[in-house]
């Protein structure tokens, strides 16, 4: 006998910690009390899923999403949680799963607290009472989620909650409050100083990399906090790292939180609130730059906007990347003299990806001059659908014989209970058409398999064709060809290019 597949599935949120009974080891007692008073316990196997820090409003959860693959494959007999909101607190797709899932691939589904056996409610899920329970459960997440948030806001309005990163120039004190790093508060002031004598951002970044400053995330690595990859900075302070560092007026003492919000309750994606909208609480730390020098500062340097400026297209639009330093390539000139170059080693000519650019123009048809190559053999790929229809003929007059056998097995069944055959003759005939439906079934497996393979081919083809179609029709690249086949391009020197592909199955030839 097989055994009784039981799942005990745990969840706990940021909120649900302030709860001690809704603790892990908590319901990990209660839901394994549950599971050793079913009969089918002493043929059981126990499973645990665990969600630790999770929202019960989605069920984006690894633990899960692990789950309910096993539900689908068949591989869990019954479910058992604490109670309907550690399953979900979203009332709607919760009912589903219990309702409509669950039932389909024959798990069973227990509440502890809830006593709510789907076992018992054979073609029922429960009635009004377990749909209040739900939206109880629901209303409770968010009643919750608004006081969590209602109170952290006014932790933010005193000054109290502070992030658990500092900016860069500050490090946390002995009473959990920002102060002035010793280490990096001067190379701060010197930013802002270069800047207040107008130097521009890029002419700062020069001027970093000479005297050998880390960049902020060099420095957090060094620190043991690797909270950023520092593996293509090269030394090299970004242009954009020290126009928003200039523009930070936490550096006079203003204390700014609240900047970004949730999209929904319950949810983890943000957004970015309007600025009017930030708490901001001036002299709530020590700064490390004066008003005057910070007004200085960013009245001379020139900022990037590009609210109004004119968006162009074209077709390798954020797809040139150095093939060194793996930073993405800007562009310089006009119309026909357009350059991409490495933006990132300009600081220095010790850097090897120093003055490497390509003109644009060239780049475009040396790439399209490269697919039309690679492309050309797809032109005389045949796509007619002789294999495909011969596999799907011959799966349709499998899937007649297996019929045929099917209800020439009924008929005999018939044929027995009318007393018109004895039980010995039943057996024996009723064993021949087992014997050779089984063989007509693998037969059909292995057909489907071919013909499933060959539809896939035929698309395949046709997609290649497609493709190919149009490259031998354009007379450069274009932006739908751009889109479609191409995921990157790395530059060189000496004119070596190499090109990542989107679409490598036909791209590359055997």
């Amino acid at each position: 006998m097989s055994n009784y597949s039981i799942a005990l599935y745990m969840r706990l949120s940021v909120e649900d910690t302030l709860t001690d009974s809704l603790s892990i080891p908590n319901q990990r007692l209660i839901l394994r009390e549950k599971a050793m008073s079913l009969p089918e316990y002493e043929n059981g196997e126990l499973m645990e899923f665990v969600d630790n820090g999770h929202t019960g409003m989605n069920f984006e959860r690894p633990a899960i999403q692990e789950l309910l693959t096993l539900v689908q494959a068949g591989k869990v007999d019954c479910i058992i949680v604490k109670d309907f909101s550690r399953f979900g607190r979203n009332s709607i797709e919760t009912g589903y799963f219990i309702e409509r899932v669950f039932p389909l691939y024959h798990t069973r589904f227990i509440s502890v607290s809830d006593d709510f056996d789907s076992q018992n409610y054979k073609g029922d899920t429960g009635g009004i009472e377990v749909a209040f329970r739900y939206l109880i459960s629901e209303c409770y997440s968010r009643d919750m989620s608004i006081k969590t948030r209602s109170a952290k806001y006014a932790k933010m309005r005193r000054g109290e909650y502070q992030s658990v990163i500092c900016p860069y120039g500050y490090r946390k004190s002995a009473d959990d409050r920002m102060e002035p790093d010793d280490e990096t508060a001067d190379v701060v002031c010197k930013i802002f100083i270069l800047a207040s004598q107008g130097l521009s951002a890029a002419g700062i970044s020069r001027k970093l990399y000479e005297e050998k400053i880390p960049t902020p995330g060099e420095h957090k690595a060094a620190k043991g906090k690797p909270y950023h990859d520092v593996s293509r900075s090269n030394g090299v302070w970004s242009s954009s790292t020290i126009l928003r560092m200039l523009r930070d007026e936490r550096y006079i003492g203003t204390y700014i939180i609240g900047k970004r919000e949730v999209k929904e309750i319950g949810g983890t994606r943000m957004r970015l609130k309007d600025e009017d909208k930030w708490i901001k609480i001036p002299d709530h730390h020590k700064a490390i730059i004066d008003k005057e020098l910070f007004e200085t500062a960013n009245s001379m340097i020139r900022g990037y906007s590009i609210s109004n400026r004119q968006q162009h297209s074209y077709p390798l639009k954020g797809k040139v990347f150095c093939g060194y330093c793996d930073h993405a390539m800007a562009r310089k000139g006009t119309g026909k003299h357009v350059m991409y170059y490495c933006r990132h080693a300009e600081v220095s000519d010790a850097l090897i990806c120093n003055g490497l650019q390509v003109r644009a123009v060239e780049l475009e048809q040396a790439i399209f001059d490269t697919i039309k190559a690679q492309i050309r053999p797809t032109l005389g790929i045949d796509t007619d659908k002789d294999t495909l229809n011969f596999q799907t003929m011959q799966q349709s007059e499998i899937e007649k014989k297996i019929l045929s056998l099917q209800n020439r097995k009924r008929r005999l069944y018939e044929q027995y209970v009318f007393n018109e055959i004895d039980l010995e003759s039943y057996k024996y005939q009723k064993k021949q058409i087992d014997v050779e439906l089984v063989k007509v079934q693998n037969a059909y497996t292995t057909i489907s398999s071919k013909a499933k393979q060959a539809q896939t081919d035929y698309e395949m083809k046709q997609k290649h064709q497609a493709v190919a179609q149009e490259v031998s029709e354009s007379k450069s690249l274009t932006q739908s060809l751009s889109d479609r086949l191409i995921n990157r391009v790395y530059i060189f020197k000496d004119n070596q290019i190499e090109i990542d592909y989107a679409t490598k199955d036909f791209l590359v030839p055997d």
